[in-house]
């Protein structure tokens, strides 16, 4: 599984999404505490660290929450 550190200091790992440990799936941890998936099936999930997140599913459809945790 590749690894590693991008030039903004993000971690990622790849294949790393939520539903699939093959293909095109990738993960990243911020170095600001957000984190963000992209998996096999086209759907998405960020999470900014502080209490807000937004799943995108594979339809495109967007949900979103927010507050403090």
């Amino acid at each position: 599984m590749p690894r590693g550190t991008n030039s903004q200091g993000n971690n990622y790992s790849t294949p790393g999404g939520t539903n699939s440990n093959t293909g095109g799936s990738y993960h990243y941890s911020n170095s600001n505490g957000s984190y963000y998936y992209a998996n096999d099936n086209g759907s998405t999930y960020y999470n900014s660290g502080s209490g807000h997140s937004s799943y995108t599913s594979s339809g495109g459809r967007t949900s979103s929450s927010s507050g403090k945790k």
